[in-house]
């Protein structure tokens, strides 16, 4: 099976049983990767179909994807190195048409924009990462997440829109609220406050007051567990 794949690192496993897979000439994975049971990696609409870049779908070398995970790429969605995800995480980079209220959903012309997870993030229990998701390094994505749009290295995002919770900054350690990001216009979510998934609108605002029963709003982000083997 690994010959069918655009590249397949040395110590790389599928575990059975697999996901749907197609598109394989145009996914590489990388070295030491573990994708768990019951995933789904594409490239494409259908099997068979030409695409115009090539990878459309890359994971880097020592990557963990958790068991009925969905990774469906139609243009340019790339995994950085030793990200490890937890089960069933939906990540695309193409998302449906809806601009024309006298035309169905399905049949208008969907949109493609680039994916990208940085190296050493970890995307929790049923996280979804929308199109124009950028993710720097180091970046934890809390369970039921939805994610769209850019964030900066060593976050702590959660919540549906996703926001940052927490960042580490160097000199200062992890903050929180406005100091988490120098850059934040008051009252617009990172990642949620333009149009434009790729051009990374701030926010000061910090929308996640520390939940009761925790000392941290990072403790009620990280729970789902490790992503694989899961029951």
């Amino acid at each position: 099976m690994a010959d069918r794949f655009g590249s397949f690192g040395e110590g790389s496993c599928l575990a059975f049983p697999t996901g749907a897979l197609f598109g394989e000439r145009w996914i590489r994975i990388g070295r030491d990767t573990l994708v768990g049971p019951h995933v789904s990696i594409s490239a494409g609409m259908v099997p068979g179909q030409q695409m115009v870049t090539d990878p459309v779908v890359r994971i880097g070398d020592r990557c963990m994807i958790g068991r009925g995970s969905h990774i469906v790429g139609h243009f340019d969605l790339e995994i950085g190195d030793d990200v490890h995800t937890g089960p069933y995480v939906y990540i695309t980079d193409q998302n449906h048409g809806y601009e024309n209220p006298d035309e169905v959903v399905h049949t208008q012309w969907p949109s493609d924009v680039p994916v990208h997870i940085g190296t050493g993030s970890w995307l929790g229990t049923g996280v979804v990462i929308l199109p124009g998701t950028e993710l720097g390094r180091n970046v934890v994505v809390g369970a039921g997440a939805v994610v769209r749009g850019v964030f900066p290295d060593h976050s702590v995002i959660a919540g549906v829109p996703a926001r940052v919770v927490r960042r580490y900054v160097p000199g200062s350690g992890w903050v929180r609220g406005a100091a988490a990001d120098p850059e934040a216009s008051e009252g617009t979510a990172v990642g949620t406050g333009s149009p434009d998934p790729r051009s990374g609108a701030r926010n000061g605002a910090d929308p996640f007051p520390t939940p009761v029963g925790t000392s941290d709003p990072s403790d009620a982000a990280l729970t789902g567990g490790p992503g694989f083997p899961r029951p």
